[in-house]
């Protein structure tokens, strides 16, 4: 047997390893029936495009540990229904909606039944995806990784959309990789500091076509979300970047040749959920995993929040 045939019996002997150890971790025990557990993911590059079988499994066996009952992912770069149906799988979700299979897509998984709204494309850099599961209402959004005006415009587009969901639904939240900072967190960042020293030397001269206005993030983003209004549930029960921080995930460390410490130094709050008045109310905690556990598992860290049910 060749290495290379090797390699691939062992990435499908670690993939069975994973789901038959979700099977056995959730049971599929979940999470009190009173309560509604959701988790957004951004899976940096779908495991490498395929090449991280490694990686996949030891975010499925994680994935399976939080018993979550809902899960928004991002960056799921060569996936089928059939790829992202085996990982919901593993971590108890009999249920899933894959929103693409080119290019940067998003998915949800459930562990009830989904109801497929509407796939969003025009005016979107990766698109978006609207789904219903257990009477609430989800947009799992990933936007434009580089510019703020074309992050501004598909800020506009999606309001638009929310704004229809709340007229039929009050339970709703959006949820994602939404590379763009919050207000809550505007002093929470250094304006000497590495991360923004940093990021001003890669954006010079780029205007609304890079990542900064005026030597500072672009907060009109998140506040247009905040504004409709939706409610930021990390920002109401953590303090401080280090607990809220979401990027980057240590990693990155390995490709850019950063220690844990200069990446720790730079971290930055760009994944939310973000949720409606009624579901704000609902929330009982909230949180960015980014600690050791997550260290390894993507360059995002995910966003877990958890809600009573009435």
């Amino acid at each position: 047997m060749n290495i290379q045939s090797r390699t691939k019996m062992t990435s499908r002997l670690l993939l069975l390893l994973a789901i038959l150890l979700g099977a056995t971790n959730s049971g599929f025990s979940q999470s009190p029936k009173d309560q509604l557990k959701v988790i957004s993911y951004n899976i940096w590059n779908g495991f490498d495009w395929g090449k991280d079988a490694t990686r996949r499994v030891e975010l499925q066996q994680w994935m399976a540990e939080q018993q979550p009952d809902v899960v928004a992912l991002q960056e799921l770069c060569m996936y089928t229904p059939e790829k992202l149906e085996e990982d919901a799988k593993s971590w108890g979700h009999p249920y899933s909606v894959l929103l693409k299979t080119t290019g940067y897509s998003v998915g949800l998984t459930s562990r009830f039944p989904i109801e497929l709204n509407e796939k969003l494309f025009e005016g979107l850099h990766h698109g978006a995806l609207h789904c219903q599961t257990n009477g609430v209402d989800f947009l799992v959004v990933h936007l434009h990784p580089g510019s703020i005006q074309r992050r501004r415009d598909e800020c506009q587009l999606l309001t638009s959309k929310i704004e229809a969901i709340r007229e039929q639904n009050s339970r709703f939240m959006v949820l994602g990789d939404f590379n763009a900072h919050s207000p809550y967190d505007a002093d929470l960042y250094d304006q000497n500091g590495p991360l923004l020293t940093r990021m001003k030397k890669g954006d010079k001269g780029k205007g609304l076509e890079g990542n900064l206005i005026n030597g500072d993030f672009d907060y009109a983003v998140i506040s247009s979300f905040l504004a409709l209004p939706l409610g930021d549930v990390v920002r109401k029960h953590t303090q401080g970047i280090a607990q809220r921080g979401s990027f980057p995930g240590r990693a990155l460390g390995v490709v850019n040749n950063e220690s844990p410490d200069e990446l720790d130094a730079r971290l930055e709050r760009i994944d939310y959920i973000l949720v409606s008045p009624e579901m704000e109310e609902q929330c009982i905690d909230a949180w960015v995993a980014n600690g050791k556990p997550n260290w390894k598992l993507s360059d995002h860290y995910p966003v877990v929040a958890i809600f009573r049910v009435d």
